[in-house]
């Protein structure tokens, strides 16, 4: 049998339907979905994952920071244990693709290996990463990078939301603050939606990022005084949102300046009071410089570091940056690359190949073990919004990849040399 005639494909119809069912819960009835980590939509979707992986004959398990598996063992205690997976929390108001696609073609791809694939080599865990988006609590990344040890378990469970509420109040209050030990696999594989519309224009249908970009995640807390917006002379006013607004512009100049590829936003800020009667006296920024050369984040650090007194003066106003999230930029392991290359090839499935500069949790895992994500095209290039689309055909032959690559990497032992060269 020719290696064309005996591709893996996946259950298209189970990867649909378990893709319909998971986009209900925090549907917000426009085609997108509203479940940031540890809301009670976030937890229905997670309950409802977890009876599914049960159904299965998985064994779940939840860790300290609320990291959700389900690990199936196939092939006896000491074999290798390939990890597949994403995240089910969302943006507010963002697509129902975005994470969930990645965390339900896992277990699509697995249950059709399990039902074709022969004698199994390697044991399965398929990973739901807790606050991959980091829109509730900060930094994103938050679940992996504990599990990778990028991060203190007690910083992370301490993260608090704009109420107050910390991860670890929620985690309870949620029912997954586990007490597992989690799984430690020996390779992690990705599959997400581009969320750029480059593929969309080249016409490809598979793309293996090849690099993470780097990213800064700076908070930058702007003090002014509080006072009435009426009486209060307009020489007089410490206005720090004003101040704000002189750094907003800085952050968007240095983009617009730099010598090298660099994305900057501020794409939150918190004010305080906030009421439309009194001039703010504080105002908290949350910024991003994001870059594929440390040198070019480092030039960006530098320089709103040495704008910020400035800037603050103008308005009167003190700035201090109180916090900044380090994410470096790194390259996925290439053998995993060429893997998915090889694989779209035999499908005829047309390829290119991709930076990531939004952050994914393979990036963490990146650190520690080999790891990838691969890409489908977004329609319109289209992410972290409600009309966030993938096609049925697109999300298929993004599965169909990812099962022929457990596959081989199955036959080949969990050896990712022999893996490149196993596919009979």
């Amino acid at each position: 049998m020719s290696e064309t005639q005996s591709l893996a494909r996946i259950d298209a119809d189970l990867l649909n339907a378990l893709m319909e069912k998971v986009s209900e819960f925090g549907s917000t009835g426009d085609g997108g979905i509203d479940r940031p980590a540890l809301t009670d939509a976030h937890r229905a979707a997670r309950d409802w994952f977890r009876s599914e992986l049960e159904a299965r004959g998985y064994t779940v398990l939840v860790d300290a920071i609320g990291n959700l598996f389900g690990r199936i063992d196939l092939a006896g205690p000491e074999a290798p244990l390939v990890m597949i997976g994403s995240h089910l929390d969302s943006q507010p108001k963002g697509g129902r693709f975005d994470g969930a696609y990645g965390v339900i073609a896992a277990l699509a791809a697995i249950e059709t290996f399990r039902r074709d694939g022969g004698t199994p080599r390697c044991n399965y865990v398929i990973a739901d990463w807790m606050n991959e988006e980091g829109a509730r609590f900060q930094p994103s990344l938050l679940g992996s990078s504990v599990f990778a040890g990028l991060i203190e378990l007690d910083w992370a469970l301490e993260r608090r939301d704009r109420d107050g509420r910390s991860v670890g109040e929620e985690l309870v209050r949620t029912g997954y603050k586990g007490t597992d030990a989690a799984p430690r696999p020996d390779l992690y594989l990705e599959l997400h939606i581009e969320g750029d519309a480059k593929m969309e224009t080249a016409g490809a249908r598979i793309a293996p990022f090849l690099r993470h970009w780097g990213a800064l995640k700076v908070r930058i807390e702007v003090t002014g005084e509080q006072n009435h917006t009426g009486p209060t002379p307009m020489e007089d006013r410490k206005d720090a949102v004003l101040g704000a607004a002189y750094i907003i512009a800085e952050v968007r100049r240095l983009a617009d300046v730099a010598e090298d590829t660099l994305f900057t936003s501020v794409a939150r800020v918190d004010i305080s009071p906030n009421s439309p009667n009194i001039v703010p006296g504080k105002a908290v920024l949350f910024c991003e410089l994001r870059a594929p050369e440390p040198a070019m984040l480092d030039w960006s650090e530098a320089s709103l570091r040495a704008a910020l007194p400035e800037l603050a003066a103008k308005a009167a106003t003190r700035a201090e940056i109180v916090s900044i999230d380090r994410r470096p930029a790194g390259k996925f392991d290439p053998r995993l690359a060429r893997l998915t290359e090889r694989v779209a090839d035999d499908f005829g499935l047309p390829r290119m190949q991709l930076d990531t500069i939004g952050g994914h949790d393979a990036v963490a895992l990146n650190a520690i073990l080999p790891s990838l994500v691969f890409a489908v095209p977004s329609v319109g290039g289209v992410i972290h919004r409600n009309d966030e689309y993938t096609s049925p055909e697109d999300l298929a032959a993004g599965g169909d990849v990812l099962t022929d690559m457990v596959r081989r990497i199955d036959r080949a032992g969990g050896d990712l040399d022999l893996a490149l060269g196993a596919n009979e």
